[in-house]
């Protein structure tokens, strides 16, 4: 038993050092790729490179706060948080989804507001800026959601996500540069407004990503049960324990990065105190073997005699 303590501290601490050490590398990108956008867009006048330097320094902020959140998520319980401190990585998603709101409107306004302007000139340092920023973010995606699903960290994969705005944000600007571009060579004057619309764009799909992470915070803090497909499994193996008759209820929520299951089972009323606490560890022992994410298992148990079957 104690060699399995030792491993499990291992294991906690090994996926904590994952998750601190990508989310250290989203804030050094995310702080050189708004250093970046904003110089060139100011330099270039290029309204939605300017407005996804902004998001991207919005950015920095969220991702200090998936950092401090997931520090936080791992301190071990207390009498405060018997139950751990989980769920302090959904606040961290909710604050990400917050700030990508703001930006969303942000770069919506001023891109609205460059169409009642001449259109800037398009610039090539300006199309490299966007790209750059489009394949980094693109890597920083595929990184980050691979940690997460390893640690199940919310956190994580709240910044995945705000990096897949990123690369949408990143591909309108590129499109909406290149067509600014294309339209100044060509004297096509509706596409040298590319770069405007680009910006509404990226509003909308960075408002629709913070739409499902806050959503989905919002349901974890509320305690949202589980899908019905998993909870019909946790059912599942609580039947394969041969002495349980009958399972009363069964219930789980997520709890930041890990599940909480509470079940309420018969087994047969002759078993004596220290039969039903086997009964017990079995049932936990074998939801735990099967669902890695699974921090705890609740069990009640209730008597149960041959004739309830017949009433």
């Amino acid at each position: 038993m104690g060699d399995s303590k030792v491993t499990d501290a291992n294991i906690s601490d090994a996926k904590t050092s994952s998750n601190v050490f990508a989310i250290w590398i989203s804030l050094i990108s995310n702080l050189i790729l708004t250093g970046i956008k904003l110089i060139v867009g100011l330099m270039f006048k290029s309204q939605v490179l300017i407005a996804d330097g902004v998001h991207n320094a919005g950015d920095v902020i969220a991702t200090m706060a998936a950092l401090g959140a997931a520090k936080v998520a791992q301190k071990p319980a207390d009498e405060d948080h018997p139950y751990g401190h989980g769920k302090s990585e959904l606040i961290g998603s909710a604050m990400v989804a917050i700030i990508m709101v703001i930006a969303a409107l942000f770069i919506a306004y001023h891109s609205f507001e460059s169409f009642f302007h001449p259109a800037g000139e398009a610039s090539m340092v300006a199309f490299a800026a966007a790209a750059v920023s489009l394949f980094w973010k693109l890597w920083l995606y595929i990184y980050c959601m691979r940690i997460s699903k390893e640690t199940t960290s919310k956190s994580l994969e709240a910044t995945a996500y705000d990096h897949l705005a990123d690369v949408y944000a990143s591909i309108a600007a590129v499109i909406g540069i290149g067509a600014a571009i294309i339209g100044e060579r060509n004297d096509i004057s509706f596409l040298s407004y590319g770069d405007a619309a680009a910006g509404i764009v990226v509003a909308y799909f960075v408002l629709k990503l913070a739409y499902d992470m806050g959503k989905e915070a919002v349901d974890v803090l509320m305690e949202k049960a589980v899908s019905p497909e998993k909870l019909q499994n946790y059912e599942r193996l609580v039947f394969s324990v041969p002495e349980v008759k009958r399972i009363d209820r069964i219930r789980a929520r997520e709890f930041g990065q890990y599940v909480i299951v509470d079940v309420r089972v018969g087994i047969p009323g002759e078993l004596t105190i220290q039969e039903g606490h086997d009964v017990s560890r079995k049932i936990k022992r074998i939801i735990l073997e099967h669902h890695t994410d699974v921090e705890e298992v609740l069990i009640h148990l209730n008597p149960w005699y041959k004739d309830d079957d017949l009433e």
